[in-house]
């Protein structure tokens, strides 16, 4: 409990001067999924919460001014120590915290790639942006490459690495006592997911990582995304389905020797922009990551 009431003090006074920003007015909700799983959504990317007498671990942080505000929603839910947090992928808006639980002695856990992006300066292409380096105190210490299990709270949280689909660093988590799956921005419900081509991320690599996960799931999975409500195993389907259809769509043009121009004026996706095509990232936008996702793949 020290380390906890530690960790939040000091994160009080490191997000204070951060009012007038566009967090501001971020709330957090909090949701129980089971005895000791919890879904926390404020701005940024869902963050799984397991708490219990082995003491609290997190799945991914969202952005720094936001961690005091996340830490009060964990402490209504224990008052047990902050143990651990594992990053799903090395994008801003899942590793923005990393900094602050790092300083308060939080072990932080990630795929060996997410480490090598945060080491240094990363650029996300599609957005003509760059981040990093992250601070060594907010770097993953311990790594994986394939498949790691914590055994805490009477469970087997079991990340798993999905090569290749939203980035090259991407873990989901499989508890599986609690039959709960936490994706990353391996799925993104409800919107089209935007794709990190620029650090391997494919449109293949994401189809994958949904059949693996409906491998594993059954009609009372209850399914975290990235981005978007509590989902299922009949929405990720429908996702799975949405995304090997207008890859399809997108390789018949290519194939075809069509421009980046003319396979957005054939409208691939104009059978999904309903359901899918209201969030932040819009049809022709997903159409142009798709395209350069599939004319890189071999």
């Amino acid at each position: 409990m020290k380390t906890f009431f530690t960790l939040l003090g000091v994160l009080i006074s490191l997000s204070a001067g951060a009012q007038a920003d566009r967090f501001d007015k971020v709330e957090i909700k909090t949701t129980r999924l089971t005895q000791n799983l919890y879904l926390l959504e404020g701005e940024g990317g869902n963050i799984g919460v397991s708490a219990g007498d082995d003491g609290i671990f997190i799945i991914d942080d969202q952005f720094a001014p936001l961690t005091a505000r996340i830490l009060a929603a964990i402490k209504a839910i224990s008052d047990k120590p902050l143990r651990f947090l594992i990053n799903t992928h090395w994008h801003f808006d899942h590793t923005g915290g990393n900094e602050n639980l790092g300083k308060a002695g939080v072990v932080i856990v990630a795929h060996d790639n997410v480490r090598k992006r945060l080491s240094t300066k990363t650029a996300i292409d599609f957005f003509k942006s760059s981040y990093g380096p992250t601070a060594a105190i907010g770097l993953p210490v311990i790594t994986f490459k394939d498949t790691m299990t914590f055994h805490l709270n009477g469970d087997e949280a079991t990340a798993l690495h999905v090569p290749n689909a939203h980035t090259d660093g991407d873990s989901i988590i499989h508890f599986r006592n609690a039959n709960v799956v936490h994706m990353g921005d391996t799925y993104f419900n409800g919107l089209y997911p935007f794709i990190d081509t620029g650090t391997r991320g494919s449109v293949k690599g994401m189809i994958a990582a949904a059949n693996r996960v409906l491998a594993i799931a059954d009609d009372t999975t209850k399914i975290i995304p990235g981005h978007g409500p509590l989902s299922n195993k009949l929405e990720l389907k429908t996702y799975r389905d949405m995304l090997a259809a207008v890859h399809a769509n997108v390789a018949r043009l290519v194939k075809a020797r069509k421009t980046l121009a003319q396979v957005i004026a054939a409208k691939p996706t104009k059978d999904y922009d309903a359901k899918w095509g209201n969030g932040f990232l819009k049809p022709d936008a997903f159409i142009e990551i798709v395209y350069t996702s599939v004319t890189s793949e071999k």
